[in-house]
């Protein structure tokens, strides 16, 4: 009779339909009979160790042994599994004859049956002739380990490989698992695999659809990953790495394939490159780790890799966080190929907020600034003080850090102590564009936090650098001179009169920026440039003068109406900057209109006035509308020295003697605020230029200082010069003495307060008004109430300001005999 073991080696369970002639064989095909002999009574399996007992029964002895442990632990004596008698010894003695037999009957069997396989495998049978030369395979492999390298030698490898090409996604799928099964522990075996494209056939099977063969693949891959060689080999596989890495990290995948591919990843760290590839890939640790772990060399080639990869924000925090400490300590005392590498990386996480807080905490600042500043034998190249320059630039632009509290060494000194910066003035001054653009920035980031603006501003005065600072205007590098009009530009609230009188100069600096505005439109230095020109001093004279003999304001206005137009930069993120820079550019020129010529025919010619009458509806641009109101301010005070007041013809000879034959003539089309013939163009007359309701409809704006140019330009239509009670009913034509007694009530600031109460004394001047006024009890309480406070609480001329208004609507007509104590 023959073993359960060996008859269902094929287990017959399995459809017959359609078998080859070599087919049927497999149940029948052995070189001489199996004898009951060759299997062990207990595993019911063909012996490989078979022992004989005193008794003469033979078993495997792995299994009796284990019969005779289980009889000592349950406490009984050793007994024969057959006979169940008792034995007086447990001596194993090996049947070497019985082994031998089995291995010589095995081997013969094997050879003939897998002779048979490779007949049916390399004639690409039916489906399920090929699983069944498939499965008889792993079960050779399965049945005895040394017998695989009888698969090598019988080339069936490659045939198995061939199987992955199969159109039935069931043998793809056991084709996969029995090249596992063959590559399992035998490295001569994966030798073998690592031949031809096979690696890669398998890595194009992370990507099927079918989740059988992914996992199917992905095991498979993890055992060949044991191996160093094949490790490369997968690694060198266009996209294997970035497919493992995104299964390991996948939501979709089953849990058995995430943890086959993450298994597989840690296997491919043995060879560098593909640590480099995992970095690339977003799977930083064995890069980090080796960093930190792994030996001169490779932490050297590990961190000059870590300097060339394009990081996401949340990688650089997790770098910093990591490895941040131990490349500052690197970048310190190294040697300087070290350095250069540590330099490099600290450069690529430098650049985001939190990543810069970090490698601040960790101490970065003063060896940064000593390499920077240190000269002689020990001193950097310059090409790595431009990284460590740039490093800095990142550092104070990026991490939002109180540079005045960070000491650099022991004597205190922080990074905007006078010494220092007067160092990086003259490093700007000394060194290549490069280093100096990034030290600029430097300049830029400490000029724009308030706490530290006035020590660097300071510090450049006290050094005379304005003027060095300035000549950066015309640098040809971009770089350069965008670092040096942004800095200027943060400089000119604390010292615009200063580089006003430096842009006056002969040098030329001044055109060389007029040049840079007016080359393209929108870009980033254009924004900047104006900008800058724009905060220098606008009742600066002889400045305005200078920029109208280069054309400045004749090249502003068409840029500003290309943009109200829809022009080509809408979509540029720095349209609004420099839309604004425009607008308060070309606002200067309003304040020259009573001392320029030149200024009052530009504002003519262009019609100027009517053009900030538009950009006051540019909404949403709270700067840009605050800034057209004031200039509106500035043509409306004009308003009433320019209109033209008609000519009368003198009387005749009997009107000179006879009244009665003297009448005055009818003129008609008079401005009724200005008394004269006016226009929007000519004369900046609000009313001709139907900005009175623009400026009321501002008056309830959010931002207060929209608020307060609004009323400041409304305002010049009440003003001295021109006919008060007519201008106070243009204002309740147009619905404004609500909102100014809003105004008034609000009491958003004190300036806006001061106007208010200013407007409404010349409002309550008209008899009608203050009537209407008094008439409704809620409207006079609340007005009587603010002018009030603003008597008790505001400077001495709002005061006197108050109380006239009071006055107007008979409301303690001596008020000041009522608070004898307040003045």
């Amino acid at each position: 009779m023959m073993s359960d073991q060996m008859s269902g080696s094929w287990d017959g369970t399995y459809d017959h339909g359609s078998k080859s002639d070599d087919s049927h064989h497999f149940e029948r095909l052995y070189a001489e009979p199996m004898y009951d002999a060759f299997v062990c009574p207990l595993t019911k399996q063909v012996m490989r160790d078979p022992v004989t007992l005193e008794n003469g029964q033979t078993f495997e002895r792995e299994a009796i042994e284990k019969w005779f442990k289980e009889c000592k632990e349950s406490g009984k004596k050793p007994v024969c599994p057959l006979t169940l008698k008792e034995l007086r010894s447990t001596d194993l003695n090996p049947s070497i004859a019985l082994r031998n037999t089995i291995e010589e009957w095995a081997a013969r069997n094997e050879a003939a049956q897998l002779d048979v396989a490779r007949r049916l495998l390399s004639q690409g049978g039916a489906e399920n002739d090929i699983l069944q030369a498939l499965k008889y395979i792993q079960q050779i492999c399965q049945n005895s380990r040394s017998s695989k390298h009888t698969i090598r030698n019988a080339h069936l490898i490659p045939m198995i490989v061939d199987m992955l090409k199969n159109s039935s996604r069931t043998v793809r799928c056991k084709a996969l698992e029995t090249l596992h099964i063959v590559a399992e522990d035998d490295d001569d075996n994966k030798e073998v695999m690592a031949e031809g494209d096979m690696v890669r056939s398998i890595v194009k099977f992370l990507t099927h659809e079918h989740s059988k063969e992914r996992e199917e693949a992905v095991s498979l891959l993890y055992e060949l990953s044991k191996s160093e060689a094949l490790s490369e080999k997968i690694g060198s596989v266009n996209g294997a790495i970035l497919i493992l890495v995104g299964m390991a990290s996948s939501n979709s995948e089953n849990v058995l394939s995430i943890e086959k591919a993450d298994k597989t990843l840690e296997n491919l760290e043995s060879c560098e490159k593909n640590v480099q590839q995992m970095a690339e890939c977003g799977r930083l640790q064995p890069l980090l780790r080796l960093i930190l772990e792994g030996p001169p060399e490779t932490k050297l080639s590990m961190a000059s890799y870590l300097g060339e990869l394009v990081l996401s924000n949340d990688v650089k925090v997790l770098v910093a966080r990591s490895v941040g400490s131990s490349l500052i300590n690197v970048m310190r005392s190294g040697n300087m190929q070290s350095r250069e590498a540590a330099l490099k990386a600290l450069n690529q996480i430098s650049s985001c907020e939190a990543s810069s807080r970090l490698l601040l905490e960790a101490g970065i600042l003063p060896s940064l600034v000593k390499d920077l500043f240190t000269v002689g034998n020990n001193q950097l190249p310059m090409r790595l003080k431009e990284v460590s320059a740039t490093i800095l630039a990142n550092l104070v632009n990026n991490s939002g850090y109180d540079f005045e509290t960070i000491p650099l060494g022991p004597d205190n000194q922080t990074l905007v102590s006078e010494h220092v910066v007067h160092n990086l003035l003259h490093l700007i001054s000394n060194t290549g564009p490069a280093i100096g653009s990034k030290l600029l920035q430097v300049l830029v980031g400490l000029t724009t936090s308030p706490t530290t603006v006035l020590d660097v501003v300071s510090s450049i005065k006290s050094s005379g650098a304005t003027i060095s600072l300035i000549q950066f205007i015309e640098a040809p590098q971009l770089d350069l001179r965008m670092a040096s009009i942004k800095l200027l530009q943060n400089l000119s609230p604390h010292m615009g009169q200063e580089l006003a009188d430096s842009l006056r100069g002969t040098a030329g600096q001044l055109g060389s920026l007029i040049r840079v505005v007016s080359e393209d439109m929108g870009t980033e230095e254009q924004a900047a440039a104006i900008g800058l020109l724009a905060d220098l001093p606008e009742r600066d004279l002889g400045l305005t003068r200078l920029m109208l003999d280069e054309g400045v304001f004749h090249m502003v206005i068409p840029r500003i109406r290309k943009i109200r137009q829809g022009g080509d930069i809408r979509g540029s993120r720095f349209v609004t900057p420099y839309l604004e820079g425009l607008t308060r550019v070309l606002s200067r020129v309003t304040f020259a209109l009573a001392d320029e010529s030149a200024a009052l025919a530009l504002c003519r010619e262009e019609n100027v006035a009517a053009l900030f009458i538009e950009l006051l509806q540019a909404n949403g641009l709270d700067k840009i509308q605050m800034v057209s109101a004031m200039a509106l301010e500035n043509l409306s005070q004009e308003s009433k020295n320019l209109t033209r007041f008609p000519e009368l013809a003198s009387p005749g000879f009997c009107g000179s003697f006879f009244h009665c034959f003297s009448k005055p003539p009818v003129i008609t089309g008079l401005c009724c605020v200005h008394g004269g013939t006016c226009s929007i163009k000519e004369t900046f007359c609000l009313l001709e230029g139907q900005a009175v309701g623009k400026l009321v409809s501002l008056l309830d704006h959010r931002n207060e200082n929209v608020v307060e140019a609004s009323l400041a330009a409304l305002s010049t239509l009440i003003d001295d010069g021109v006919d008060i009670e007519r201008g106070v009913t243009v204002l309740w034509d147009a619905e404004a003495i609500k909102p100014i007694i809003d105004v008034l009530l609000e009491k958003r600031t004190e300036n806006l307060r001061r106007r208010a109460v200013w407007a409404m004394e010349r409002i309550l001047r008209t008899e009608d008004i203050a009537y209407e006024i008094s008439g409704d009890q809620n409207v006079s309480a609340n007005v009587s109430m603010a002018l009030v406070d603003a008597f008790r609480n505001s400077d001495y001329r709002t005061r006197q300001i108050a109380e006239r208004a009071l006055k107007h609507i008979d409301k303690i007509p001596k008020f000041s005999e009522v608070f004898p104590n307040t003045r």
